[in-house]
């Protein structure tokens, strides 16, 4: 069981903001993602694009951004818990919370607090047969410990920078690695996609281009799989992990069922602290919802500054709330 203050439904960059601002006022947080890395859509989706509407930096690089919200939130000393997502919750006789995730993690808290971005992510998944059969049998999503891969035969698809970042990494510890791409240009970094072409060329690496995997095969757990080309030509290749990296579809999840007001697939909250219907739990971020709302980063910075002194007054109901500036002389922040 872990205890905490606060548990922070994602950690996004809304949501590692979130931990500086409770940091401020001594309260200390626990982070639940179902990505397996901190950042969100920062890091999943578009790692290196450029992000111009941040206060303070013409122009940051996304995971740029993440990297120096996770150095400002380091006096803290957070927790985290990755590549789970939270299935329920219960309300305590106290009022405080018990969150359980898709791991078995259970998290006691005072204040719950949803920067969960557009929700949950879920894997897209290709249209492979047999695809959902070998789910947890040679079929993986995502990336949690590259070390489970080690000197076992590896099948990537995908033209993305999670696709060519993970063949490039994964090659040095696999035995083999294919990456399978539809097309013939990558829509990743061009500098990763030059690295991918060079360990084809080097033999390091076997890159199927304009091809597509069409199915699956093996008894308990996945042994070879088919791939297709344009010509309709196909090949099988022995394989003991196929791993479609196509993106990630948001998505609510669990939460529809918590009893949160919801307006279509956003968490409906009231300006004055973010705060939703339920007391003690807060919504921020791109997840809320209300008259005027803007889904940018920097919206979600200001919820969780507000956000983070109503929390206060749940985690320290005895104390007296006294706003104190980071540049005043004497204050120590951290």
């Amino acid at each position: 069981m872990i205890t905490t203050d606060i548990c922070i439904i994602g950690a996004g960059p809304v949501g590692l903001f979130a931990v500086f601002e409770a940091g401020l006022l001594k309260m200390r947080c626990h982070l639940i993602d179902a990505l397996p890395k901190i950042g969100g859509q920062l890091t999943e989706i578009y790692p290196r694009k450029p992000i111009y509407d941040i206060p303070g930096f013409p122009t940051i690089l996304a995971e740029e951004l993440v990297d120096n919200l996770a150095k400002q939130i380091e006096p803290f000393k957070p927790t985290f818990t990755v590549g789970e997502r939270v299935e329920s919750f219960t309300r305590e006789d106290d009022g405080s919370f018990r969150l359980t995730t898709s791991g078995g993690t259970e998290v006691a808290c005072k204040v719950v607090v949803i920067a969960g971005g557009l929700g949950c992510f879920e894997p897209r998944k290709p249209e492979v047969d047999q695809l959902e059969t070998y789910e947890g049998k040679g079929v993986a999503y995502m990336v949690l410990n590259p070390e489970k891969f080690r000197n076992k035969r590896l099948v990537l698809a995908g033209g993305g920078d999670s696709a060519l970042d993970w063949t490039i990494h994964l090659a040095d510890i696999a035995s083999e690695v294919t990456l399978v791409h539809r097309g013939e240009t990558f829509r990743g970094a061009p500098d990763s996609a030059e690295k991918v072409f060079k360990l084809a060329e080097a033999g390091k690496i076997k890159l199927l281009l304009n091809s597509n995997v069409t199915a699956l095969g093996g008894n308990t757990h996945l042994e070879y799989l088919a791939v297709t080309d344009k010509n309709k030509a196909q090949t099988v290749l022995p394989v003991d992990y196929f791993i479609p990296l196509f993106g990630l579809s948001p998505k609510l999840g669990p939460m529809e069922n918590w009893g949160l007001n919801l307006d279509k697939s956003a968490i409906s909250v009231n300006t004055f602290d973010y705060s939703t219907n339920i007391p003690g739990i807060y919504a921020i971020g791109d997840i809320n919802t209300y008259p005027g709302k803007l889904k940018l980063i920097l919206c979600g910075f200001h919820e969780a500054a507000l956000m983070a002194q109503s929390a206060f007054k749940v985690v320290y109901p005895d104390k007296k709330f006294s706003l104190k500036y980071t540049t005043v002389n004497g204050v120590q922040a951290f």
